[in-house]
C-alpha cells in the first residue's frame, strides 16, 4: 500500500487510482530513459533548439520544431528582413534548421541583432518570435516585439557557489517593476541594490519574484507570458537578472521564481499559439485549448514535445540563472479540466473523477522529478486551492513530489471577515479551524494576503482595516480610534496566521507595513499612470508615522519565529478558545501564543496552561509601543509556575487586541509531560 493512503485511510477508496497514477509515472520514465537516455537529457531542448553558437566551428546554428509549417526563413537585421534570403531546412521530426557559417569579418549574427522566423503555413505567413530565444525586445515606437541575439563577450561570473536556502522559508512575494518609489518601470540592478538589502534586513529567508518570463502586457502581472526561456527585458539584461540572483545569494536570500506553467498569451504575434501556422502545437485545440476566464492559451501536457518544451523551461531557469526553486501557477486549472471553476471540492470524489486532468497530473510528477533532480534541497511550492491529496508528498508516497502548497484560504477567510463581520461577533474557532486546516505531512505555506488582494477590484487588509484613514491619521501624534483599531489588528492577523497557518510563511512587498495604495498598472483608465505600480517605501522609514511601526513589528515578529524555531513544528496545541472572552491560546513547539481579540475587554491575571515548570516570558507582544501599540505589558517581568488541578499555568496580564509569544525562560524544565485539557467552561 502507498504510504499516502496508509497516512489517509480516506483515501482507501482511491488507492487503485494513485497506484495507476504512479504507474503511469513510471511507465512514462522507462519510456524517456529509452527515448533520450535519462529525463534530464529529454528536458534538454534549449541546448538543441534555438540559437546556438560554435566557437570551435565558427558559426551559429538555429532550430525550431514546426512540423506541419510548409516553410520557415530567418529573418532579421543580419539579412535586412529578408523572407527569401535565409530559407531553414525540415528534418524528419518536423525540426527545422539553418547553418549560419562565420563571413570574414566574423560571425553573421552579431550580439543583440533583432531576428524573428517567418513561418509559411496553412493559414497564410507571418513572421513569428522564435520558440526558445533568450531575450525578447519591444520596440518603442512601433511597440513590435522581437527576438535577440544575445551572446555578450564577458560571461556573468557568479559568486554563489554552495548556496542552499535556509530555514525556515520566510518569502518575500516581490515584482521587480514596481518594487521602486518613483513613479516608472524598476529594473533588476535597482531591485538588487535597493530592495533586496530591505528584504534581508527584515528578516525574509527567500525572495520570490513575478513577472520574470517575458510578457507583452505589462498589467497582466506577468501571467500572460510570451517567451518562456527569455527574462522580461523591460527590466534590464539577462545579465543585470543573474545580477540580481547573486546578489539575493550573497545575502542570504533564495530566489524562487513565479514560473507560469499553465497557460500562455494568446497574442500570434508575440506568443506560441498557431506557431507552425495551424491550430494546436503547443495547445490543445479548439476550446480546451482556450480558458475563457484568463483569455489565454492552454498547453497540451500530454504532448512529448510540450513536456520536453516546459521540462526544459524549467532546467534553464535553474541552471542559467541559478534560482533555487519555483512557486508554480495556476495549478489547479492544471489538474481540472474544469480549471477549478465554480466546483466545490467537498468530496475526495472530485479528486479522481473524469474532471482531473491525467495529462496535467503526469506533466507535474516529472516536474517536481526533474526539479529535485537538479536543485535537492530545492523549494518548489504548488499554487492550489483545491486541496489535491498528496500534492505535496513524495513520488514514492504515491504524491505529486511538490515541497510546499499555498494555504490559499488563509486569505479569503481574512477578507471574508473583515468585509462581512462584526469585530465582536468574531468566530474564534472557526478561526481555529480555517488557520490549522491542511493537510497533515504536506508543508503549507501560510499567508495573511498576497499580490492577489494588493490589486485594484480588491483591498489589502490594511486598507480594509483603515480605508482613507490612513492617508490622514498614520501619524504617531494622531489620535484616530479606527487607525487604533487597524494597526492593532494588523498585527495580530500576521501573527496568528504565521503560527496556526503552516511551516513556511508568505507575504506581498510593502504589505509588511500596512502600505497605503493599491496595484494598479499603467492603463488608458487611468491616464497611463504609474502612480499606483510603485512602493512608497518613506512610508516605513518615517519612525513619525504607523507604517513604521508594522514594519517593526514584522521583523520582530520574523525574528521571533526564527529564534523561537515555530514552524519546525508542524502541529499546534489548542489550550482554550474563551468564547466570552474572545480569547485563542495555543502551543507550538515548546512556546505560548496567547491572543486577546476582544473588543475592549482586558484581562488581568488571566491563566494560561504552560507546558514546562519554571518561569516564563513573553518573546513577543504586539501591544509594545515601538510597535505602535499601548505598551500595556511589562516586558520585563517573569513569570512563575503555579501546579492547579487543571495543571501547570501562569498568570498573564492580556490586554483587548493584543497578541503575546511566551516562552520558558533559561531555568525552566520540560519533564515531558502534556497538559490535560481545560474544563469545557473555559471553552
Amino acid at each position: 500500500m502507498l504510504k499516502l493512503v496508509a497516512d489517509d485511510p480516506w483515501l482507501e477508496p482511491y488507492a487503485e487510482a494513485l497506484e495507476s497514477r504512479a504507474g503511469r509515472l513510471q511507465d512514462r520514465l522507462r519510456a524517456i530513459a529509452q527515448d533520450y537516455g535519462s529525463l534530464r537529457r529529454m528536458a534538454s531542448a534549449h541546448q538543441d533548439q534555438g540559437f546556438h553558437y560554435d566557437g570551435e566551428a565558427r558559426r551559429w546554428r538555429y532550430r525550431e520544431w514546426a512540423p506541419r509549417a510548409r516553410g520557415l526563413s530567418l529573418i532579421g537585421d543580419f539579412n535586412g528582413w529578408d523572407r527569401d534570403a535565409h530559407a531553414m531546412v525540415r528534418g524528419e521530426d518536423g525540426v527545422w534548421e539553418i547553418v549560419l557559417p562565420d563571413a570574414a569579418r566574423g560571425p553573421l549574427l552579431k550580439h543583440e541583432d533583432r531576428v524573428k522566423v517567418h513561418v509559411r503555413g496553412a493559414r497564410g505567413e507571418r513572421d513569428r518570435i522564435p520558440a526558445l530565444i533568450r531575450r525578447a525586445v519591444q520596440d518603442p515606437e512601433t511597440l513590435d516585439y522581437c527576438g535577440q541575439i544575445w551572446r555578450p563577450e564577458e560571461a556573468f561570473a557568479w559568486t554563489d557557489a554552495g548556496f542552499a536556502p535556509a530555514q525556515p522559508l520566510l518569502i518575500y512575494e516581490a515584482h521587480v517593476g514596481m518594487a521602486q518609489e518613483r513613479e516608472g518601470v524598476g529594473t533588476y540592478r535597482e531591485f538588487a541594490e535597493q530592495i533586496l538589502p530591505r528584504i534581508a534586513r527584515g528578516g525574509y529567508t527567500a525572495v520570490q519574484l513575478m513577472a520574470i518570463q517575458e510578457h507583452p502586457y505589462y498589467a497582466s502581472f506577468g501571467y500572460h507570458v510570451s517567451s518562456f526561456f527569455a527574462p522580461s527585458s523591460r527590466f534590464g539584461t539577462p545579465e543585470d537578472l543573474k545580477f540580481l540572483v547573486n546578489t539575493a545569494h550573497e545575502l542570504g536570500l533564495a530566489a524562487l521564481l513565479d514560473v507560469v506553467h499553465s497557460h500562455a498569451v494568446r497574442n500570434l504575434a508575440e506568443g506560441l499559439g498557431e506557431f507552425d501556422g495551424e491550430d494546436g502545437l503547443y495547445f490543445h485545440e479548439g476550446g480546451r485549448g482556450y480558458h475563457t476566464g484568463w483569455d489565454s492559451l492552454l498547453f497540451d501536457y500530454g504532448r512529448d514535445e510540450v513536456q520536453r518544451f516546459l521540462l526544459s523551461n524549467l532546467v534553464y531557469w535553474l541552471e542559467e540563472h541559478h534560482f533555487d526553486g519555483f512557486r508554480f501557477d495556476g495549478v489547479t486549472s492544471m489538474l481540472y479540466r474544469h480549471h477549478g471553476d465554480h466546483v466545490a471540492f467537498d468530496s475526495y470524489e472530485k479528486y479522481f473523477d473524469e474532471g482531473v486532468d491525467g495529462d496535467a497530473v503526469l506533466y507535474l510528477q516529472l516536474a517536481s522529478t526533474l526539479c529535485r533532480e537538479i536543485r535537492p534541497g530545492g523549494v518548489f511550492v504548488a499554487e492550489d486551492m483545491s486541496g489535491m491529496p498528496g500534492l505535496c508528498r513524495p513520488i514514492e508516497e504515491g504524491g505529486m513530489g511538490f515541497s510546499h502548497r499555498l494555504a490559499m484560504g488563509i486569505p479569503d477567510y481574512w477578507i471574508r471577515l473583515l468585509r462581512h463581520t462584526r469585530d465582536e461577533e468574531w468566530d474564534l474557532r472557526e478561526m481555529w479551524r480555517v488557520l490549522t486546516n491542511r493537510r497533515r505531512g504536506e508543508a503549507t505555506i501560510a499567508y495573511a494576503e498576497s499580490h492577489d488582494q494588493a490589486l485594484v477590484g480588491d483591498k489589502t487588509i490594511a486598507f480594509w482595516l483603515m480605508d482613507r484613514h490612513m492617508y490622514d491619521a498614520m501619524r504617531r501624534d494622531s489620535a484616530d480610534p479606527v487607525i487604533d483599531r487597524g494597526v492593532a489588528l494588523h498585527k495580530m492577523i500576521r501573527l496568528v496566521s504565521l503560527a496556526l497557518g503552516g511551516e513556511a510563511y508568505l507575504n506581498f512587498m510593502g504589505n509588511e507595513f500596512g502600505h497605503p495604495e493599491w496595484i494598479d498598472f499603467p492603463r488608458e483608465g487611468n491616464g497611463w499612470s504609474y502612480c499606483y505600480a510603485r512602493r512608497q517605501w518613506s512610508l516605513a522609514d518615517d519612525s513619525a508615522l504607523r507604517y513604521h511601526d508594522l514594519l517593526e513589528f514584522d521583523r520582530a515578529m520574523l525574528r521571533c519565529v526564527r529564534e523561537a524555531q515555530v514552524l519546525g513544528e508542524e502541529t499546534a496545541v489548542q489550550r482554550y478558545v474563551d468564547v466570552p472572552n474572545q480569547t485563542l491560546v495555543f502551543e507550538r513547539a515548546g512556546k505560548l501564543f496567547a491572543f486577546n481579540f476582544h473588543v475592549e475587554r482586558s484581562l488581568p491575571d488571566y491563566a494560561v496552561p504552560v507546558p514546562a515548570s519554571g518561569n516564563w516570558r513573553v518573546l513577543l507582544d504586539s501591544d509594545a509601543v515601538e510597535f505602535g501599540g499601548f505598551g500595556r505589558v511589562d516586558g520585563a517581568v517573569s513569570y512563575p509556575v503555579f501546579e492547579t488541578e487543571r495543571g501547570r499555568e501562569i498568570r498573564i496580564y492580556l490586554p483587548n487586541r493584543t497578541g503575546l509569544v511566551l516562552g520558558p525562560a533559561p531555568d525552566a524544565v520540560d519533564p515531558g509531560l502534556g497538559l490535560p485539557g481545560l474544563p469545557p467552561e473555559a471553552g
